[in-house]
């Protein structure tokens, strides 16, 4: 469903943020706990980017840190932030997520803002959450933006080389998900798929979910589809859960994620370009 992306007017008091984060990370061991120099000069562990992200959310009314390893924990409880101690057997954030709900009896909806996520704007994530709070019937909701000629042309680069350049969704006429995938969908034929109003469109990874969704789907053992795409959110389709998706405009800078060593250059350079305006 497309929607504004203007910000919740208030908290919602059933509303929390959960950043799922580990520290054996495969591409980047301890990625949560690596340094990230803003435009002022002064570095900061990853973890506290992100966390600083969700404080600019205006419609939740708490933030957590969801980890594994007491070494976040402790940096979390450092720069003033709520850590949750969670199983390393969780395979992937929502599982991390879904093993809080016992500690969060009072949010009645769980926020995933990904712990490599700290380019996500606030904005989205306030209109993530008015999006479900008008749609009470959606059990799990999520974000994409439209492909730019651009950024189209930089998917289909990195599918040429190989290599993975993000996740693309399509939706039924309901606004729900019918699949995601690595690889760029719809197929179209070049000159269509350079057009600015492509539609293709990619997935942010930003989630809510009701809390009867996140049982369910820790309950559940990982799917075939989630395992050989890498996408954890493919099992609510596989279990039949509708996937409420808000298509948003695309954003002014990139939403680079912190996946590798070589994405830190890359996502300081970013906050330098924010902050020049």
């Amino acid at each position: 469903m497309t929607g504004p992306t203007g910000s919740a007017s208030q908290a919602s008091a059933g509303a929390a943020i959960v950043i799922p984060t580990r520290y054996a990370s495969t591409r980047f061991p301890a990625k949560a706990l690596a340094k990230i120099r803003g435009a002022d000069g002064t570095s900061r562990p990853l973890v506290e980017w992100c966390y600083e992200a969700a404080r600019g959310v205006r419609g939740a009314s708490s933030i957590y840190i969801a980890t594994d390893d007491e070494r976040i924990a402790e940096t979390v409880s450092g720069f003033g932030g709520k850590a949750l101690m969670t199983p390393v057997s969780c395979g992937n954030g929502t599982e991390r997520i879904a093993a809080c709900l016992d500690r969060l009896p009072d949010a009645n909806l769980l926020v995933n803002l990904q712990g490599d996520a700290l380019l996500t704007p606030p904005a989205y994530v306030d209109a993530l959450i008015a999006h479900m709070e008008t749609h009470p019937e959606a059990q799990v909701g999520t974000v994409a933006v439209r492909c730019t000629g651009e950024t189209y042309r930089h998917l289909a680069e990195d599918a040429a080389q190989g290599r993975v350049g993000g996740t693309t969704v399509v939706l039924d006429a309901a606004g729900n998900a019918l699949y995601f995938s690595k690889r760029i969908l719809p197929y179209l034929p070049a000159a269509a798929a350079l057009a600015d109003d492509s539609p293709v469109l990619l997935h942010l990874g930003l989630y809510a979910y009701r809390r009867d969704a996140l049982r369910r789907y820790a309950e559940g053992r990982p799917t075939m589809l989630e395992t050989h795409e890498g996408l954890e959110q493919l099992r609510f389709l596989v279990q039949g859960t509708p996937v409420s998706v808000l298509v948003l405009p695309s954003p002014e800078s990139p939403i680079v994620e912190v996946n590798n060593p070589s994405d830190v250059p890359i996502v300081e350079a970013i906050l330098s370009r924010r902050a020049a305006g």
